[in-house]
């Protein structure tokens, strides 16, 4: 074998330095020649997504995890290709797991779970948020920019708003702590109706006037929001209480068994961090640090 450049052998000044340099580039090129499954090179990269959840991802690709697909997909230099099932009961056993015997899986990875979630082997987190409390310009509202000058409203105000929220979420929690249970105004999260979409509790019923307001997961209450056109709507971002958890680190999800796709999904995480954050901000996501406090929009 050659001997090592002078400047590289490991008792030179600075030679540990320069080959810990060489040796991380090394490693960072052969990781992006190409995505490996344990088996071989992959063809493509295949997500699993709902095929109507925006903000999140939709059939004609323009959720803020579709955008994140085709960002690692470039990365890698394949094709992003989709598997699409309604996010329902059931949906990582009829996407990530389902596997027809003689066949290859659908699909490779979810863009979107939360950390510590038990079906799948879950990547490093790469984004926070939050739920929201978004709110119409009706009965005073619009002079309200926190959730402490909400709950300071007159209580005949207070005692007057219906207040959407999705059954079995955390605002369930924080209306009984605040004594607002009787305002609360509950919508399905998990309909049968595959057209229904989380969305349409902002869209279709806090737009429309039916409630003065909801409280949602946050991209949901930032994307939709911002979509309301001539309605305006304010979205303040909540801060977990005692007993109320309401921020959410999120991360990706992959099979279990496949360490080596994992790790090059967490190291696409790092790389494209500036370029994620870009698009969690233009979809409107409100991002908070691991304490809850808001981050720069």
């Amino acid at each position: 074998m050659a001997a090592l450049p002078s400047n590289l052998r490991a008792g030179a000044p600075d030679g540990r330095r320069a080959l810990r340099r060489r040796l991380l580039a090394l490693g960072a090129a052969l990781a992006f020649q190409g995505a490996w499954a344990d088996d071989g090179p992959r063809q493509a990269f295949r997500v699993c997504q709902d095929p109507n959840n925006l903000p999140f991802s939709n059939t004609r690709g323009e959720g803020l995890e579709n955008r994140i697909a085709e960002l690692f997909g470039k990365e890698l230099g394949l094709p992003v290709t989709y598997y699409s099932f309604p996010q329902r009961m059931g949906f990582v056993r009829n996407t990530l797991r389902y596997k027809v015997p003689g066949q290859d899986y659908p699909c490779d990875i979810i863009m979107g779970v939360p950390v510590g979630f038990e079906q799948a082997d879950v990547t490093k987190p790469y984004y926070r948020s939050t739920y929201a409390l978004v709110l119409t310009s009706t009965k005073g509202l619009d002079k309200v920019d926190s959730a402490e000058a909400f709950l300071r409203l007159e209580p005949a105000v207070l005692k007057s708003l219906k207040i959407g929220i999705f059954d079995r979420s955390p605002a369930s929690a924080w209306l009984d702590r605040h004594g607002l249970v009787d305002q609360g105004v509950p919508y399905l999260m998990l309909s049968p109706d595959p057209d229904q979409y989380p969305g349409e509790l902002i869209e279709r019923e806090l737009a429309a006037g039916k409630i003065d307001a909801a409280i949602v997961w946050g991209p949901i209450a930032g994307y939709y929001a911002r979509r309301a056109g001539a309605t305006p709507l304010k979205v303040i971002p909540l801060k977990s209480e005692p007993g109320v958890k309401f921020d959410y680190a999120m991360a990706m999800g992959v099979r279990r068994g496949e360490p080596q796709w994992k790790q090059q999904i967490e190291s696409l995480i790092d790389r494209k961090g500036p370029e994620i954050a870009a698009i969690l901000r233009e979809y409107g996501v409100p991002l908070v640090d691991a304490q809850g406090n808001p981050l720069p929009q």
